[in-house]
């Protein structure tokens, strides 16, 4: 079992880039490891820093999520961040959409492993597998990672053999076939 993080305040003065009102007001302990999180106030609204993307990101629930997974691969799972990518932009039926992270393959940058956040209020249901699938579809990644932050799930495609197997835990990047 992970060690839960602490909450952060989260600024609810005004409204987020997407037009909505924050109903947050603290960022709930996750099923995650917790590391070094910085963010600041600006505008009216708490930003967190993205290291991947280099640069403060609204801190939105679903954000709290993918900061705190991307560094449990990085940190805990020995994934190189080099290369991994956030709101990597792909088309679907001719359809603009975005992986919220992708890691790539060391050898010709196929995508490796696609990740899908949601907050830790959304439940993961069939709608969330239906939507990495979608993505996948696209993208021809051997692992899907869904998460909440408190529900992790991966599995692993093996498109030779046709199998779909659903892992116990997420792999060390060493342990990746």
């Amino acid at each position: 079992m992970l060690k839960p993080t602490a909450t952060v305040p989260v600024s609810t003065q005004g409204r987020h880039g997407d037009g909505s009102w924050c109903k947050y007001k603290q960022m709930i302990p996750l099923n995650l490891p917790s590391f070094n999180i910085k963010t600041k106030v600006q505008g009216g609204r708490t930003l967190v820093f993205d290291f991947l993307r280099r640069r403060y990101v609204t801190l939105t629930p679903e954000e709290w999520v993918r900061q705190h997974f991307v560094h449990f691969l990085v940190e805990h799972k020995g994934y190189p961040a080099a290369l991994l990518g956030n709101e990597v932009g792909l088309k679907v039926g001719g359809v603009s959409r975005r992986c919220d992270s992708v890691l790539y393959h060391r050898d010709g940058g196929r995508p490796r492993a696609i990740v899908e956040y949601k907050a830790p209020s959304v439940p993961i249901t069939q709608q969330v597998f239906t939507q990495i699938a979608s993505y996948n579809s696209v993208l021809r990644a051997d692992y899907l990672f869904v998460t909440n932050g408190i529900n992790h799930y991966c599995c692993h495609i093996d498109y030779e053999a046709g199998n779909v197997e659903y892992l116990r835990e997420i792999p060390a990047y060493s342990e990746l076939k």
